[in-house]
């Protein structure tokens, strides 16, 4: 992409220079896929491995969370705001289409009405779940990974992505599993998953901190940025201010 086309991004904190970013809108556009991946292929289904409990949508999930560290790192709270709005847009949208093409009446010819409805009917309660959770999860997340970078002065990244990831997903598991599943599961299954889930998160986030590191690493490099949200207003609902 020619650098004339991309967005101009704020200026990098402390020198008023405004600055451009080259890989914004692809780092956005994996945040999103991923995002809606885990909500239509993943989240509905119960797996047992090894008597281990789980869902599904935990092998994919995480990495919506690692890439919110990473937008949250290099870009800022503020264009990581703008990520996790786009991402509720979509989650809106592919909910209204999930329910929609589930309502439209089959062809008599076609027999795979009941299977449709077995794998997308849960839907629009799961992404009516996801969003909630995503909503408060996502934005919780990037506020101490931003606050964070700012106590710890920019160093122990693996501190920042871990921690967040805590609270963060603590949050999105409290608020997701509950609403999308509370009468369809037992409650009992709510509880272990929604916990497991939670810890196997924060073990993905862990175990994925050296992949973190090569990205953000190479992302700020790229950019050649190093932004801390000093002056933010970290208000999930602030516009964002563009510069250059």
């Amino acid at each position: 992409m020619d650098k004339s086309e991309t967005p101009a991004a704020p200026p990098l904190q402390g020198t008023g220079t405004p600055v451009r970013f080259r890989y914004y809108d692809i780092v956005m556009a994996a945040f999103v896929a991923i995002l809606l991946l885990s909500n239509i292929i993943g989240a509905a289904k119960l797996s047992t491995v090894a008597g281990f409990t789980f869902g599904a949508g935990i092998l994919f999930f995480p990495v919506s969370y690692v890439i919110g560290d990473v937008l949250t790192e290099v870009y800022g709270y503020a264009r990581a705001r703008r990520v996790i709005w786009v991402g509720f847009g979509a989650m809106v949208f592919m909910a209204f289409m999930s329910w929609a093409v589930v309502a439209m009446p089959p062809a008599a010819t076609w027999d795979g009405q009941d299977a449709y409805e077995q794998v997308f009917g849960l839907v629009p309660r799961i992404v009516l779940a996801s969003i909630i959770a995503f909503w408060a999860g996502e934005f919780v997340n990037s506020y101490v990974m931003a606050r964070m970078k700012i106590w710890t002065e920019g160093k122990a990244l693996w501190s920042r992505t871990i921690g967040s990831t805590i609270v963060g997903q603590g949050v999105d598991s409290a608020i997701f599993y509950p609403v999308a599943f509370l009468g369809i599961w037992e409650t009992r299954d709510v509880l272990i998953v929604m916990v497991s889930n939670w810890l196997l998160k924060v073990l993905w986030e862990a175990v994925l901190t050296p992949v973190t590191y090569l990205v953000v690493g190479k992302l700020k490099q790229a950019e050649g940025v190093e932004i801390f949200d000093t002056s933010t207003d970290f208000s999930p609902f602030a516009s964002e201010k563009r510069t250059g």
